[in-house]
């Protein structure tokens, strides 16, 4: 769970309750609320999977989606994310790759055989580290 997010969430949560009760709850203000909110809680949180072909990714409750098939990673390690790497799902231009966190710095570094490389947060890196590896050697 990204605590992080849905703690620096909560002044806007508050903002935009002010809002929303000086316009009277108006239609526009209460539904560009809930769009807000709904977008969110779905970066609250960031669930990884690997099967027997890929390696999932799936923020909130979905709204945003990535999958990498095993056959196509040529390694990965873990590592730590700089503080000013941010959270969140972004791109990383000095020094090239997708970074998908919701909190913490404990991240899996998979780079691709096409060379591109994709951080991935994670509470647990080592168990997913092994995880990751012991598919890629099947």
């Amino acid at each position: 769970m990204g605590h992080l997010i849905i703690w620096s969430s909560l002044p806007i949560f508050l903002i935009m309750s002010g809002i929303l009760i000086n316009n009277g709850f108006e239609r526009t203000t209460f539904i560009t609320f809930l769009i807000v909110l709904f977008i969110i809680g779905s970066f609250a949180s960031l669930e990884v999977s690997i099967d027997q072909e890929y390696l999932r990714l799936k923020f909130g409750y979905g709204i945003y989606r990535r999958k990498f098939k095993l056959t196509d990673i040529s390694s990965a390690k873990i590592v730590k994310n700089h503080w000013y790497y941010g959270w969140g799902i972004r791109y990383w231009i000095w020094r090239p790759m997708w970074i998908y966190n919701v909190s913490g710095f404990d991240a899996i570094e998979i780079q691709t055989k096409d060379g591109k490389r994709h951080r991935i947060g994670t509470d647990e890196p080592e168990k997913l580290e092994d995880t990751l590896k012991n598919q890629l050697k099947k």
